[in-house]
C-alpha cells in the first residue's frame, strides 16, 4: 500500500492568485452594481476550509485558529504560555530556598563584595562555644554604649538561632566602617578585632565576659638572652610579653613541628653581635631564644606564607605543602614543666585560595565542638565535611597522599596517618579517630592553609558536665533549641525575626499557589474556547472578531476587554480590506467571550460593508487605468532624459524626474510625487538660473507635465509653490542672476587676494620653522588668530563661503594687553636651539607666536592693523642657570599683578616674568 501524500495539506495559495480573483470580482461589481452571496464569501474568504495544524496563524484565512497557542508540550518566551519555572521567577526569589536545612547545620554569612576575610574570622569566633557564650553574657546597657559589640552579639544570635541558611553581615561591616570593595588580610583583621573587643568588653561587670578575649586567646612568652661565659640570663629575660597568636615561618619548612622548632630555636650571638653582660662587664658571646611561658585555651598559628622579595620590592605567596597534626602536644614546648595538660585538638583551618598576595578568596574549615563534625564556611555556602577537616574519602586530581615518617622527638609524632589537601581537595587514607595522644595521630597537608586554630583538650568529666548543663538549660523557641546563655532581649528579637521570615515564606507559597491556579484556569479557558471557535459550515451563524485582540487574549496572563474597533470602517462595519485581521468565531465561542469580557461592538455575519465594497470596486478600476497611464508616461520621461524628446514645452527638475523614474508603479500617486518644480523655483517665484546649485532642469512634453501636475496636486492640493508651472518661454529671475554674478565676482577677487597672501606669507602658511636671529626685530601675534587666517586663505570650492574670516588685528592686539598696566596677558612660545639655530617650539592654542617684522607689516596692511600697536620682541641669548636659553620682550614685559599666583606651599605671591625658557644640550652653550 502506497503512503498517502501530505504535500498539499494546508498548502497556501499564492497571494497573486487571490489578488487576481478579488480584482476580477470587484471589476464585475463595478460594472454590474450587483453583489452576490458568492461574491461576499469569496471577498471575505468565508468559504475557505477550517485550517488544521499549520505552524503559524494564516492571515488570509478567517477560519484558521492555529498558532494562537503553542502545542500541548510547547512553550513561549513570555506571557501565558511561558515555562512555569520562568513565570515563577517573576514573583521574585523564593524565601524558603534560604531556609536552614536543620537546627544542627550552621548558617553562612553574605559576601558584600570582598568581605570573605571578615566572614571567615567571624565564623571561627562564633563556632568557639566559650567565646560565643561570653559575648552573650554582656549586659544590654554595655551593648548600647558599644555599637561594635552590640552588632556582634546580634550577628552571633542570628547565626545561633535564625532559621535562615545565611545571615546578612552588612550591619556589622558598616559599624566597623570596612570597605567592602577592598580585600584585606584575615590575620590583620583578627588582630585588630580582638584588640577592639578587648577594649569594648573592659566596661562589662560580668567577669567571664569582661576577660573572655584574654582568657581564651592570650598566652605569654619571654625573650631570653643568656651569657655563654657566666651562664646568667639578662634582666630583661624575666619580662613576659603577651601574645594572641604565634607567627610561624613557612618558607623552607615542611610541617608545624619544624616551624615550632624554628620559632623556639636558639640564636648564637658572637662577633659584631656580641652581648654586653652586666655580670661580666664586657661584651661576650651569648645565646638568644624565645621561651613559651603560658599557653591560651585557643592557640592560633599564623602561617607566614607572604614573603617580601627585596629584588622586586614585592610580596609573594608561598604555596608549598605544609603538614600539621590533628592533635598537638605542647607539653614539651613550654619553658617550664607544668602540671596542666597541654594537649590541643585542631578546631579550625583558615584557607586562602589563589596565588596572589593582595587578592584571592578566604574560606574556613571549622569543627563543631558539640557534634565533632567539620564544616566548610564559604560565605553564604556551608558544606558538611564529615569527621575530618578536609572531608571524608574525598580526592582531587591535584592532590596526593603525603607519607610523613614517624619521629621520636615528641609523643605526638609517632604512628601518624596522613591526609593531603591543596585548599579545595584532600586525599584521606585510613583515617581513624584518636583516643589517646600516644596512639596514631592524623596529619593533614595543605598548600593554602593560612591560619591554624587549636583548642585545649578538656578531660572527659568536664565534657560530660558541660554537655549535661547545656541540655538542661536549653530553651525551646518554636521548635528550635536555643541555649539559655542567649540574652532575653536577643531571644525576643530572634523570635520576631524567625516569625517574620516564616511569614514571608508562607506568603510566597500562597502567592505561588494562587498564581499557578490562575495560570491553569486561563490555559484551560483558552484551549476550551479555541477548540469551539471554528465555524464548520457556511449556513452556521458566526461573529467577526479582531485577530489582534484574540491573540492578546490567548497570550496574556490577564485578558483585556473585548475590542473590535480596530477592524471597523468609517461606516461601523467590517470592510473586505480587513480580511487579514479578522476571524470567524462560532456563536458558542463568541457567547462565552462576550459574557465574560464584554466590550464589542458585536459584529454578526451580516456586518460586511456594501459602501466600502462599491468604493473598492471603483478604486480597482481607477487603479488599473492609473497604472496603464503611468507606464506610458515613464517611457516619455525616459526619452526626455535621454534627449530623444523634441517637443518639450515645460521645465521640471532633472534630479526630481530621475527619482520619479526609479519608483515602483503604484495604484495611486504617493507623497513622493509632489514638488516636480520645487527645486528650480527661486525665492521670488520665478525660474531659478541654471547655474545655481541644484537648479538643473529639462523640458518635458505637455502630456507628461499634465500627468505630473495632476499627481502632485492630488497629493498636496495646498502646495502651489512646489507645483509651479514654467513653460518653455519662462525667463530666468534677473535678481537671482545678478546675485549669482556678484557672488562669482567676489569669489574671483577673493581668490586673487588669497593667492597673493599665500605667496607673501608662504613660510607661515606652510608651517615651516622661521629661523630667529639676534639682530632682528620680531612681533608677537596670537597663534589662534594665525590658525583662523590659515583656514581662511586655504579654503576652496564649496567651503569658501562657510569659512570664518579672521578678526582685524587692531582689535585682537588690544585684547592681549591688560587695561590697567598695558602689559602682556599671554605667554610667548618657548625657544629651541638646535645646531646653532634658534627657532620656536610648537605653540599652544592660546599662546603667542613670534613672526618677522616684514610679515607683521604686511598683515597690518591686509587685516586693518596699526603698526604702532604691535608688540615687538628682541631675542637675547644668555647662559643662565641650567644652561637655559632666555629671551625677553623689552618693550612690554608680562603683567606682574594680573598674572601673579600664590605659592601653594607658603601662600606667598610670586610674580611671573616674561622669560622664554627651553633646555638645549649643554654642549651648544659651553
Amino acid at each position: 500500500m502506497s503512503r498517502p501524500s501530505t504535500r498539499s495539506k494546508n498548502k497556501r495559495n499564492r497571494q497573486g492568485d487571490n489578488v487576481d480573483t478579488t480584482s476580477e470580482i470587484l471589476r464585475k461589481i463595478h460594472a454590474t452594481g450587483e453583489v452576490t452571496n458568492e461574491d461576499i464569501n469569496t471577498l471575505y474568504k468565508i468559504s475557505k476550509p477550517v485550517c488544521q495544524g499549520c505552524r503559524v496563524n494564516t492571515k488570509d484565512n478567517p477560519n484558521c485558529f492555529c498558532g494562537l497557542i503553542p502545542p500541548p508540550n510547547g512553550s513561549r518566551k513570555s506571557g501565558l504560555w511561558q515555562k512555569t519555572s520562568e513565570i515563577m521567577q517573576n514573583l521574585g526569589p523564593d524565601p524558603s530556598q534560604d531556609l536552614r536545612p536543620s537546627a544542627d547545620s550552621p548558617a553562612g554569612l553574605t559576601n558584600l563584595g570582598a568581605t570573605c576575610y571578615a566572614n571567615s574570622i567571624l565564623q571561627c569566633l562564633y563556632m568557639n562555644k566559650s567565646f560565643r557564650e561570653g559575648i552573650f553574657l554582656v549586659e544590654p546597657e554595655v551593648l548600647e554604649r558599644q555599637p561594635v559589640l552590640n552588632q556582634l552579639s546580634r550577628l552571633f544570635a542570628q547565626l545561633h538561632a535564625s532559621k535562615m541558611a545565611f545571615i546578612d553581615s552588612s550591619p556589622f561591616v558598616k559599624t566597623l566602617e570596612l570597605d567592602n570593595g577592598v580585600q584585606q588580610d584575615s590575620h590583620e583583621f583578627l588582630t585588630l578585632l580582638l584588640s577592639l573587643l578587648e577594649r569594648c568588653l573592659s566596661t562589662s561587670k560580668v567577669t567571664k565576659a569582661k576577660s573572655i578575649v584574654q582568657d581564651l586567646f592570650r598566652g605569654s612568652v619571654s625573650h631570653v638572652t643568656r651569657c655563654s661565659q657566666c651562664g646568667k640570663d639578662s634582666e630583661a629575660s624575666s619580662n613576659m610579653e603577651d601574645f594572641y597568636e604565634l607567627e610561624l615561618n613557612v618558607k623552607g619548612l615542611k610541617s608545624l613541628d619544624e616551624s615550632l622548632d624554628d620559632y623556639l630555636s636558639v640564636e648564637e650571638l658572637h662577633g659584631e653581635n656580641q652581648y654586653f653582660c652586666e655580670s661580666c662587664k664586657t661584651r661576650v658571646d651569648a645565646t638568644r631564644s624565645i621561651k613559651l611561658r603560658t599557653l591560651p585555651d585557643v592557640l592560633n598559628f599564623q602561617l607566614k606564607r607572604c614573603v617580601f622579595l627585596p629584588k622586586t620590592t614585592t610580596k609573594k605567596k608561598i604555596t608549598s605543602a605544609f603538614v600539621f597534626p590533628g592533635v598537638l602536644d605542647m607539653r614539651q614546648r613550654l619553658s617550664e614543666p607544668s602540671q596542666l595538660e597541654s594537649i590541643y585538638d585542631l578546631s579550625a583551618v583558615l584557607i586562602h585560595k589563589g596565588t596572589a598576595v593582595n587578592s584571592g578568596h578566604y574560606v574556613a574549615h571549622i569543627k563543631d565542638e558539640k557534634t565533632g563534625q567539620w564544616w566548610e564556611f564559604d560565605d553564604e555556602h556551608v558544606s558538611n565535611l564529615g569527621a575530618h577537616p578536609f572531608g571524608e574519602g574525598t580526592s582531587g586530581s591535584n592532590t596526593k597522599p603525603v607519607n610523613v615518617k614517624p619521629e621520636s622527638v615528641h609523643p605526638s609524632r609517632t604512628g601518624q596517618i596522613n591526609a593531603v589537601s591543596n585548599g579545595d581537595n584532600v586525599d584521606v587514607s585510613h583515617q581513624q579517630p584518636t583516643e589517646s595522644i600516644s596512639g596514631h595521630v592524623e596529619t593533614f597537608s595543605s598548600s593554602d592553609a593560612y591560619m591554624l586554630m587549636y583548642n585545649l583538650r578538656r578531660c572527659r568529666e568536664d565534657d560530660e558536665k558541660v554537655r549535661v548543663e547545656c541540655n538542661a538549660n536549653d530553651k525551646k523557641i518554636e521548635g528550635d533549641i536555643v541555649c539559655s546563655s542567649l540574652p532575653s532581649h536577643l531571644c525576643e528579637e530572634i523570635k520576631n525575626f524567625n516569625a517574620s521570615y516564616l511569614d514571608a515564606c508562607q506568603k510566597y507559597k500562597f502567592k505561588k499557589e494562587e498564581e499557578m491556579n490562575h495560570i491553569t484556569e486561563r490555559r484551560q479557558e483558552v484551549r476550551s474556547i479555541l477548540s469551539e471557535a471554528p465555524v464548520r459550515s457556511l449556513e452556521e451563524s458566526f461573529f467577526w472578531i479582531s485577530t489582534d485582540w484574540l491573540r492578546q487574549w490567548a497570550d496574556n496572563m490577564i485578558s483585556p476587554v473585548l475590542d473590535n474597533t480596530s477592524i471597523l470602517c468609517s461606516h461601523e462595519k467590517v470592510p473586505a480590506s480587513k480580511v487579514g485581521s479578522i476571524k470567524r468565531l462560532s456563536a458558542k465561542a463568541w457567547t462565552k467571550l462576550f459574557s465574560k469580557y464584554e466590550g464589542g461592538p458585536i459584529l454578526a455575519s451580516d456586518a460586511y460593508c456594501m459602501v466600502c465594497l462599491t468604493e473598492g470596486a471603483r478604486n480597482v478600476v481607477c487603479a488599473d487605468s492609473y497604472r496603464d497611464r503611468r507606464i506610458l508616461m515613464k517611457q516619455v520621461a525616459e526619452d526626455a532624459l535621454a534627449g530623444r524628446c523634441s517637443d518639450g514645452e515645460y521645465f521640471v527638475s532633472k534630479a526630481w524626474l530621475q527619482q520619479w523614474l526609479k519608483r515602483k508603479i503604484l495604484d495611486a500617486p504617493s507623497e513622493a510625487d509632489a514638488g516636480p518644480t520645487a527645486s528650480i523655483r527661486c525665492p521670488h517665484g520665478q525660474l531659478m538660473p541654471d547655474q545655481a546649485t541644484g537648479a538643473k532642469r529639462l523640458l518635458v512634453p505637455e502630456n507628461l507635465w499634465l500627468f505630473l501636475y495632476e499627481d502632485a496636486f492630488a497629493v498636496k492640493p495646498d502646495d502651489h509653490l512646489g507645483c509651479s508651472t514654467f513653460p518653455l518661454d519662462s525667463a530666468q529671475c534677473s535678481q537671482c542672476s545678478d546675485e549669482l554674478s556678484e557672488v562669482a565676482c567676489m569669489e574671483d577677487s577673493l581668490r586673487v587676494v588669497r593667492l597673493k597672501q599665500r605667496q607673501t606669507h608662504e613660510k607661515l602658511l606652510t608651517g615651516k620653522t622661521v629661523p630667529l636671529s639676534l639682530d632682528c626685530k620680531y612681533y608677537l601675534i596670537p597663534f589662534s588668530w594665525l590658525s583662523k587666517w590659515k583656514n581662511y586663505i586655504t579654503a576652496s570650492g564649496k567651503n569658501v563661503s562657510s569659512v570664518e574670516k579672521p578678526e582685524t588685528l587692531e582689535g585682537i592686539m588690544d585684547l592681549l594687553k591688560c587695561e590697567k598696566h598695558s602689559r602682556l596677558l599671554e605667554r610667548p612660545v618657548d625657544l629651541v636651539s638646535k645646531r646653532g639655530l634658534i627657532s620656536q617650539k610648537s605653540p599652544p592654542v592660546d599662546g603667542l607666536i613670534i613672526i618677522p617684522e616684514s610679515d607683521w607689516k604686511s598683515f597690518c596692511e591686509e587685516w586693518g592693523g596699526v603698526q604702532e600697536k604691535g608688540i615687538s620682541a628682541e631675542i637675547e641669548l644668555s647662559k643662565t642657570e641650567g644652561n637655559n636659553l632666555a629671551g625677553s620682550c623689552e618693550e612690554m614685559p608680562m603683567c606682574e599683578e594680573d598674572l601673579s599666583t600664590p605659592n601653594p606651599v607658603n601662600g606667598e605671591v610670586e610674580s611671573r616674568q616674561l622669560v622664554i625658557r627651553t633646555c638645549p644640550e649643554v654642549s651648544q652653550f659651553s
